[in-house]
C-alpha cells in the first residue's frame, strides 16, 4: 500500500511541475507565439517525469499513465475555464499520450535498459511531441481573435499578445521545437536518472 501510495504521491506533485513548466502556453493567446519554448519544457518535463516512474516500478506503461494524469488535470483545467463562460478553445490541451507511448515502447522493445529508454526514448519524445501538438493547435479555431477577444485577466500589460507578421516563417517552430526537445530531454533524463539511483 505505501509502495503505491508513494507513486500516487509523487504523480500528483510530478504532474503539476511539468504544466506549471509551461502554463501560460496551454491558454491559446501564446499557444503559437510561445511554440518552441513549449516544446523544450514540456518534452523534457515529460521525459523526465517518465524515466522516474519507470525506473522505480520497472514496467512498461508507467509512461503513458503519467502522460494520462497530466491529460486529465488539464482537461479539468478546461473545463473550468469554459465553465466560467469563456470559449472552449480557450485552453489547449497538449498531447502528451502519443509520445509517452513511444517512450513505454522503447522501455519494453529494449527489454528494460534504462540507458536505451533515455536515449531513444527522449529523442523520440523530443521529436514527436512539438508535431502532435503542432497539429492539435491547427484544430483551434481563429486563436489571434481568441487571444484578443478574450484575454486572461491575469495577463500583466507587456505580455499582451502581438499579431504576427503573417508569411514571415524565417524558422519552422515545428522543426525549432523538435530539435530543441529532442536534444535537450536525452541529458536532462540522464541526470534525472543519475540522481534517482
Amino acid at each position: 500500500t505505501t509502495h503505491y501510495l508513494f507513486i500516487v504521491v509523487v504523480a500528483v506533485n510530478s504532474t503539476l511541475l511539468t504544466i506549471n513548466a509551461g502554463d501560460y502556453i496551454f491558454y491559446t493567446d501564446w499557444a503559437w507565439t510561445s511554440f518552441v519554448v513549449f516544446s523544450i519544457s514540456q518534452s523534457t518535463m515529460l521525459v523526465v517525469g517518465a524515466i522516474y516512474y519507470m525506473l522505480f516500478t520497472g514496467v512498461p506503461g508507467t509512461a503513458t499513465y503519467y502522460a494520462t494524469i497530466m491529460t486529465i488535470y488539464t482537461w479539468v483545467a478546461k473545463g473550468a475555464w469554459f465553465a466560467l463562460g469563456y470559449p472552449y478553445d480557450f485552453i489547449a490541451v497538449p498531447v502528451w499520450i502519443p509520445s509517452a507511448m513511444l517512450l513505454d515502447l522503447t522501455y519494453w522493445a529494449t527489454r528494460r535498459n534504462k540507458h536505451a529508454a533515455i536515449i531513444i526514448g527522449g529523442t523520440l519524445v523530443g521529436l514527436s511531441l512539438p508535431i502532435f501538438n503542432m497539429i492539435n493547435l491547427l484544430l483551434i479555431r481563429d486563436p489571434l481573435e481568441m487571444a484578443f477577444k478574450y484575454p486572461r485577466p491575469t495577463l500583466p500589460p507587456y505580455m499582451t499578445p502581438i499579431e504576427p507578421q503573417v508569411g514571415k516563417f524565417y524558422n519552422s517552430p515545428v522543426a525549432l521545437g523538435s530539435g530543441a526537445g529532442a536534444v535537450l530531454s536525452v541529458p536532462i533524463a540522464a541526470l534525472g536518472a543519475k540522481l534517482n539511483t
